[in-house]
C-alpha cells in the first residue's frame, strides 16, 4: 500500500533549521492497522501530512498503490486525496451547519454521486459506527465521542484505500477513547481498510496491530504487539 524511502523534510524555527522528518523508510502493507507513537514534536503528524499528499516533501520518494505521489500536480493531489484517502482529525472536523448524515455524504456529494444515493450509503455508515436514529442531528446535539464516530464513517464512507486519523482520542475521556479505538479496529478487519493512526495515548498505542515508534523525525522502533 505504502512505500516510503528518505521521506525528508526541513522547517524554519527562527534562524534554526529544523527536520521534522529525517530519511523515513516505511512499508505498509494493504490492509494495516498501524500506529505512529511518538511524543510532540517527534514527527509523526508531519509523516501522516506527506502520506496524506497534504504538505510536499524536501527529498525522498513516496508510492502509494504503485504511484509515485510526489510526481502528482496540486490538483491531482487533491482528485487523488477525494477518491483514495480518508482523514479522522483531532478536532473532528465536522461542518458545524450539516446533519450528521450530511457531514458523512458530503465526500460522495464532492464524488458527483445523486442525493439519495449518498444518503443510503451515509446512514448505512452511521449505523455502522452506532449512531442509527441519529442521522438529523449536528454536531452541536452530539457529544465528542459521537462527533469522531462521525467523522470515521465520513472517512470510511467513500471506501477509501487508507484511512489517516492524527491523534484521533485527544479530545476524548479514556473509556470513550478506547471505545473509538476497538470501533476502528473492528472496521479495519471487517473492510480491509488500511489505517495509520498518529498518537501517543496508551489506548491508541495498545490497539495497534503494527506500532512505529519516531523520535527526532525518525522511525526508530518497528513492533507488531
Amino acid at each position: 500500500m505504502i512505500k516510503a524511502r528518505k521521506l525528508t523534510k526541513c522547517y524554519l524555527s527562527g534562524e534554526e533549521t529544523v527536520k521534522a522528518l529525517d530519511g523515513v523508510d516505511l512499508s505498509l502493507n494493504n490492509g494495516a492497522f498501524a500506529v505512529v507513537a511518538g511524543r510532540s514534536g517527534s514527527g509523526k503528524t508531519t509523516l501522516l501530512n506527506m502520506i496524506g499528499l497534504l504538505d510536499t516533501l524536501d527529498s525522498g520518494r513516496l508510492d502509494i498503490s504503485g504511484q509515485n505521489v510526489l510526481q502528482f500536480s496540486r490538483s491531482k493531489r487533491a482528485e487523488y486525496r477525494l477518491w483514495h484517502m480518508g482523514f479522522v482529525f483531532q478536532s473532528y472536523n465536522l461542518i458545524r451547519v450539516l446533519s450528521a448524515r450530511e457531514n458523512v455524504a458530503y465526500v460522495l456529494q464532492l464524488r458527483g454521486i445523486s442525493a439519495n444515493k449518498r444518503r443510503h450509503i451515509a446512514d448505512q455508515w452511521l449505523a455502522e459506527v452506532g449512531l442509527q436514529g441519529m442521522e438529523h442531528r449536528r454536531p452541536d446535539e452530539l457529544s465528542g465521542g459521537q462527533q469522531q464516530r462521525v467523522a470515521v464513517a465520513r472517512a470510511l464512507a467513500g471506501k477509501p484505500d487508507i484511512v489517516l486519523a492524527d491523534e484521533p482520542t485527544a479530545n476524548l475521556d479514556s473509556q470513550t477513547g478506547e471505545e473509538l479505538m476497538l470501533l476502528m479496529r473492528q472496521l479495519n478487519e471487517t473492510h480491509g481498510t488500511t489505517f495509520l493512526i498518529a498518537s501517543h495515548d496508551p489506548v491508541v498505542l495498545e490497539t495497534g496491530k503494527l506500532l512505529l515508534r519516531m523520535q527526532d523525525g525518525k522511525i526508530v522502533e518497528q513492533t507488531n504487539p
